[in-house]
C-alpha cells in the first residue's frame, strides 16, 4: 500500500490505507487510545482499541516516526472529518526521547531562547511550520512576479574582495592565505548584470558584521534583491516594487491560505500607488530635528500610524533621504544634491525595503568617491562596467525575515528565521 497524506484521507471512507508521520499526541482513556499522527499536510486521528496495540503505543513517545495502516472511518469530530480505525502501527524510528517542547499544544509556550536552542524540533510545531510556509510562499511570489516582468534570476558571489559599501562592517575570512569577506549585499554584482540582462533579481543570504542586538537585526539574513535598467528615476523602481509586493500577496492567497490561517496572518491591501512623502516632510510629521539624517524606529512607527489614518494604507514610501546617509552610488536629487533619489518603504511602521536610483556615469562615481575621500582602486572591477556604457538604473532589497514578521505581526524577526545568526548565536 502506498502512503497517503493526512489531508487526502477525506473521501476515502471504508478503504484501508497507510499514513506515515510523527506521533504528535497520544491520549489514553479507559478503553481507547487516541493517536494523532502529524505529516507535512496536517494531522490525522487514529483510534486504538486493541489492548496489544495500545501497549505498543505506550512504549512509543511523542515524535516517534510511525507507519499506520488502518480503515478510513467518518467522524465529524476528528480532523478533516475522518479517522483511522483497526490500526496496525509500525515504528519507523527508535522511540523518540522526550523533548522540552510540547508540540501538541496550540502554540509553543517555551521562551524564545529555548525555542531557538531547540530549533530542529521547534520548527516541527504546526504553527511554527506555517510561519515558514508563509515565508516560502512569499519567496515564490517574489520570483513569479519578477519573472512576469521579464527579470532574469542571477546568483552572485558571497565571498568578495572588499565591502559592498564604503565603511561597511564585514566578516573577514581566510581565503587561501589572503583576506576575503562575506558579502554584505549583491549590490555591485546586480548593477553589473544590468549591463547584461537589463533586469535582474536574486534571493540569497547577506552578512552584516554590525553589533546590533535588537529585535529587527540579524548578522545573516535572506535578502530579496532586484535591479532594473532604463529608468527615469526612483519612482520607476517604486512602481516595480509595488507590483512585486502585490505578486507576493497574490501567491500567498493562492498557495498558502491554510498556513496563513494557522499563523494568524492579516494580509494588507496594496494600493495602486504607494503613498509617498519626502524625507523632509517625514521629519516634520514626527516632530524630529530637521537636521536628522535618518528615521528612528519610533519615527517609523508614528509614520505608519499616520499613513494608516491619512491614506488607509499599511505602506508608506519615504523618498529623498539625505546624501550623507546613502551609499556613494546613489543618484542625487535633481537640483539639490543634499537629497537623493532613494527611498525606504515602511510596512506597518517598520522599514521593510531600501531602494533608489544609482549613478550610471563613470565621472559621477569619480566625483562621489573623491568627495568621500576614497580611492577608486578598491572598486576597479565594479567600475569597469561603467567604463563601457550603463543605462540609468536602480533597484531595491527586501529583508525576508522582516517581511514575514510584519505579516505575522510578531515582536522579533528571530521568530521568522529558521536558524538565526546574531551577536550571541552560531548554533543550531
Amino acid at each position: 500500500m502506498q502512503r497517503t497524506l493526512s489531508a487526502a484521507l477525506a473521501g476515502q471512507e471504508s478503504q484501508r490505507t497507510v499514513i506515515e508521520g510523527w506521533i504528535h499526541r497520544r491520549r489514553r482513556l479507559a478503553g481507547v487510545t487516541f493517536l494523532i499522527v502529524r505529516d507535512r499536510s496536517g494531522l490525522a486521528q487514529v483510534v486504538v482499541t486493541d489492548p496489544a496495540t495500545r501497549e505498543q503505543l505506550d512504549r512509543l513517545g511523542e515524535e516517534t516516526v510511525v507507519r499506520v495502516e488502518g480503515r478510513v472511518t467518518a467522524n465529524l469530530r476528528a480532523p478533516l472529518g475522518v479517522e483511522l480505525t483497526e490500526p496496525m502501527i509500525t515504528p519507523l524510528s527508535s522511540p523518540a526521547e522526550p523533548t522540552v517542547l510540547e508540540l501538541w499544544r496550540p502554540a509553543l509556550e517555551a521562551s524564545l531562547p529555548i525555542q531557538l536552542d531547540q530549533g530542529a524540533v521547534a520548527w516541527r510545531h504546526p504553527r511554527q511550520r506555517a510561519c515558514w510556509q508563509v515565508a516560502a510562499a512569499s519567496l515564490r511570489g517574489f520570483r513569479l512576479s519578477l519573472e512576469a516582468q521579464d527579470f532574469t534570476e542571477i546568483q552572485t558571489p558571497k565571498l568578495v574582495a572588499g565591502s559592498t559599501e564604503s565603511g561597511a562592517n564585514v566578516f573577514e575570512v581566510d581565503y587561501f592565505g589572503r583576506p576575503a569577506y562575506l558579502a554584505q549585499s549583491p549590490q555591485f554584482y546586480k548593477q553589473m548584470m544590468v549591463g547584461v540582462f537589463e533586469r535582474v533579481y536574486e534571493t540569497g543570504p547577506v552578512f552584516r558584521a554590525e553589533p546590533h542586538d535588537t529585535v529587527r537585526h540579524l548578522a545573516e539574513y535572506v535578502s530579496l534583491d532586484a535591479e532594473l535598467g532604463f529608468i527615469t528615476d526612483h519612482r520607476d523602481v517604486l512602481a516595480v516594487l509595488r507590483n512585486v509586493i502585490a505578486g507576493m500577496l497574490d501567491e500567498l492567497r493562492r498557495s498558502a491560505s491554510a498556513a496563513m490561517a494557522l499563523a494568524g496572518v492579516r494580509l494588507p491591501e496594496v494600493p495602486e500607488q504607494f503613498p509617498i512623502v519626502h524625507f523632509r516632510e517625514a521629519l516634520a510629521l514626527v516632530g524630529a530635528d530637521p537636521e536628522e539624517t535618518d528615521l528612528a524606529p519610533e519615527h517609523e512607527r508614528r509614520l505608519g500610524v499616520w499613513a494608516r489614518e491619512r491614506f488607509g494604507s499599511d505602506f508608506l514610501a519615504v523618498e529623498g533621504y539625505p546624501a550623507a546617509k546613502r551609499p556613494f552610488y546613489t543618484q542625487p536629487e535633481p537640483g539639490d544634491a543634499r537629497w537623493t533619489n532613494s527611498f525606504d518603504l515602511l510596512f506597518r511602521g517598520l522599514e521593510l525595503v531600501t531602494g533608489g536610483q544609482r549613478l550610471h556615469e563613470l565621472g559621477d562615481y569619480e566625483r562621489a568617491l573623491a568627495a568621500r575621500g576614497e580611492s577608486m582602486a578598491p572598486y576597479a572591477s565594479y567600475l569597469q562596467a561603467f567604463r563601457h556604457g550603463m543605462p540609468p538604473h536602480g533597484g531595491f532589497a527586501i529583508g525576508l525575515a522582516r517581511w514575514t514578521a510584519r505579516l505575522l505581526e510578531v515582536d522579533n524577526i528571530r521568530r521568522t528565521t529558521l536558524f538565526p545568526r546574531d551577536l550571541h548565536r552560531l548554533a543550531p
